[in-house]
């Protein structure tokens, strides 16, 4: 249906003019009758007699609300009698609520009593809306009542959501099965709430200034889905919204930025222990081919190149300046920097946002825009590109190529990635440091990873979203392509700032950062070893192609622990069909247990292993194979690596591909083992049942996300 947009203009144009800044609950009413959201029969009354004449008419019994601008929460304030069952009942309901109303606010403007038709039965739920600071308009669904904010169990949508996005709310809350029917309920009609849901996203994505919107409750039945009562609050001043350059302009500086062939090192040094002299050692020690021009007011010549004292005096062109001087000085180098007309510039000093020094911030993001030079950082350790032997940094070099790309908005964490990616013998395309984001932000390195032929997966640690929007609407479009993870740090919420609804009492709520990063297709990593871990293991696995999941075990614990690790990461374990069931029990003992897990038990030989995990691998019905192994003498560790290998490349030459993953339980020798295997492309954990599974779930939230199964 269309929605009669001018109507709601009206309203939201009369309560601006009066200064307010929430609608009453009839304005909230006409509101949703504009946009096609049920609502029950209702009317305003001046009078108790007035009050007792519509409830007659539209049929008892009825709910009795005060109407007053001032008083959102009508329940706190006395303001809200049910069961109201004659026109007697109704006459003294007006005098009563008009009464506390009173004596709660005694200025408030008591406009009269909403008398509305009493809804019954159904399940109550709660549609609201909230504007977060990071990621704009979002809609919210969750059970209704005060529950929903004491319980934070609650779901969110970027908005406009789609109908795909409105019924996966459905599913996303802890109570999903309540609406699916439970002791003899019937289950609620889910297109008619999720109808619901998206026209609420459509409504706030219209009209911006609408802040915060409550629906609560809204009693969904088996027939249709209808909003009691109706909260709606507005912002007059919302925030502007955050400046984007073009896609093209992104890629083109960034591409200039990340593959430079022109190098100035803004404080480059000559003197051992100086930030800029670990930097221009990294950059000549690294193998980097490209120019390279030192920038110092003083010197001659640094570490065997010309220096020059300022980037302007540099003939030719520049791709990127990197900053090695106290904050004090950046500024005033950053106009040069402009002037000279070089795209990017890599602000490796702090003193800036982070200790407090807004304005400074605030001046150097002014000269990046005037001059359109684009700003990593301040605060950080810089970055690599390997593919062009690039370590523009003052950590310690790393040249091990790859293809996947990290970043990391916290130094500390960059140089565990630097680490772990060393000892882990994971090739890497870049290893990038964002600080404070004062301009570049995970969205323009996304922007840049998509279109980078040596990236293939990529893994972001971040504290924030400067533009959360932004980044969904990258990652939503990139996802589909190359595997994002993230880790989002800060789970907890510091602190709820005041709000006049339920839905907006929830925002800052860790839960929008997973729904919205779910709905964007990003993996979200739920610690710095599992996005390292899903960032070495993903482009390994192959990428399966449907949801069902065998374990084939020698240990009936480790089984259970799989199993159990499985729920945990939404993994579907198979059930087997009987004719597959009899085809495993032919290779294992009697003592042994099929069905799935498959225990073939500890005391078998290697060729039990084998011939398990070849019937695993050819039958068509298997999607992905999760193997528990048990050191014994009988198999020793690097025994079953190798016959593992040995199955899966056989299976490979006929063109059989499946993700494999395995686990490892036993004495030191497994360790050597497990990275024999990953390094033939089998996931390998020891001493670990929940990663395996963990790696192999990731594989498949990003397969579901990109289409592919």
């Amino acid at each position: 249906m269309a929605h009669d947009k001018t109507a709601v203009r009206s309203i939201l144009d009369k309560v601006k003019s009066e200064g307010r800044t929430s609608l009453t609950a009839p304005e909230g009413r006409f509101v949703c009758d504009a946009y096609g959201i049920p609502v029950p029969q209702e009317g305003v009354a001046k009078s108790a007699a007035e009050a007792a004449r519509l409830a007659s008419d539209m049929g008892f019994p009825v709910v009795l609300k005060i109407v007053s601008p001032e008083i959102l929460h009508k329940t706190e304030a006395g303001g809200v009698l049910v069961g109201i069952k004659d026109a007697a009942a109704a006459e003294q309901g007006f005098a009563t609520i008009m009464a506390n109303a009173k004596k709660y606010d005694a200025k408030a403007n008591l406009v009269g009593v909403q008398v509305q038709q009493m809804l019954s039965g159904g399940q109550e739920v709660i549609v609201g809306a909230v504007s977060d600071p990071s990621f704009g308009k979002l809609v919210a669904f969750g059970l209704g009542g005060v529950l929903v904010e004491v319980l934070k169990d609650a779901t969110f949508r970027l908005a406009p959501a789609s109908q795909e996005d409105a019924l996966s709310m459905l599913d996303g809350i802890a109570a999903a099965d309540v609406l699916k029917g439970v002791r003899g309920a019937k289950a609620v009609n889910r297109e008619a709430l999720a109808l619901v849901i998206q026209r609420v996203s459509e409504l706030i994505t219209d009209f911006p200034e609408i802040s915060e919107l409550d629906l609560n409750p809204v009693f969904a039945t088996d027939r249709g889905a209808t909003a009691a009562d109706v909260r709606i609050v507005l912002d007059w001043n919302p925030a502007p919204a955050r400046y984007r350059p073009s896609q093209d302009d992104i890629v083109r500086a960034m591409n200039r930025i990340m593959k430079p062939d022109a190098v100035a090192v803004i404080g480059a040094s000559a003197e051992a222990g100086k930030i800029g002299n670990s930097v221009m050692k990294n950059l000549i020690n690294g193998g980097y081919q490209g120019k390279l021009y030192p920038i110092h007011p003083k010197a001659d010549e640094i570490m065997g190149h010309q220096a020059y004292k300022s980037v302007k005096d540099v003939p030719g062109d520049i791709d990127v300046a990197v900053f090695a001087i106290p904050a004090k000085f950046v500024a005033q180098a950053l106009v040069e920097v402009g002037e000279k007309k070089i795209p990017g510039a890599v602000l490796i000093p702090s003193g800036f946002a982070e200790t407090g020094n807004v304005e400074g911030q605030k001046e150097i993001q002014e000269i990046g825009r005037k001059y359109n030079v684009r700003l990593m950082g301040p605060n950080i350790y810089g970055f690599y590109y390997t593919w062009k032997n690039l370590c523009a940094t003052f950590c310690t070099p790393y040249d091990f190529k790859g293809h996947t790309a990290l970043s990391s908005q916290s130094g500390g964490i960059g140089m565990a990635i630097i680490g772990f990616s060393r000892s882990a013998k994971m090739g890497v395309s870049a290893i990038v440091g964002l600080g404070n984001k004062s301009d570049l932000d995970e969205d323009d390195l996304l922007t840049f990873f998509e279109q980078d032929d040596n990236t293939n997966v990529i893994a972001m640690h971040c504290e924030d979203l400067k533009d959360g929007r932004s980044f969904a609407d990258v990652a939503k479009r990139v996802s589909k392509k190359k595997p994002v993870v993230m880790l989002k740090a800060g789970r907890t919420s510091l602190g709820a700032r005041a709000a006049s609804s339920h839905t907006g009492a929830l925002a800052g709520n860790d839960k929008i950062y997973d729904d919205v990063l779910r709905q964007s297709g990003v993996i979200r990593a739920p610690g710095l070893r599992d996005m390292l871990e899903y960032a070495r293991a993903i482009p390994v696995l192959a990428t399966p192609k449907g949801e069902n999941v065998v374990i084939i075990t020698g240990a009936g614990g480790s089984g259970v622990l799989l199993s159990d690790a499985c729920v945990d990461n939404k993994l579907t374990l198979m059930t087997m069909p009987q004719d597959l069931d009899a085809a495993f029990r032919k290779f294992i003992p009697p003592f042994g247990a099929a069905g799935n897990p498959v225990d073939i038990t500890g005391g078998e030989p290697p060729t039990t292993y084998k011939n398990t995990i070849r019937l695993g691998l050819t039958d068509p019905r298997i999607h992905a194979l999760i193997l528990g192994y048990w050191h014994t003498i009988i198999t020793p560790p690097m025994v079953f690596a190798n016959l593992v290998v040995e199955v899966i490349d056989e299976m490979k030459a006929q063109g059989i591909h499946k993700p494999v993953v395995a686990s490892l339980a036993g004495d030191v020798q497994v360790e050597e083992a497990a990275e024999y295997l990953f390094q033939h492309g089998v996931p390998a954990y020891p001493y670990s049942t929940e990663m395996p599974v963990a790696v192999l779930g990731a594989k498949y939230k990003w397969a579901r996300g990109a289409g592919l199964l």
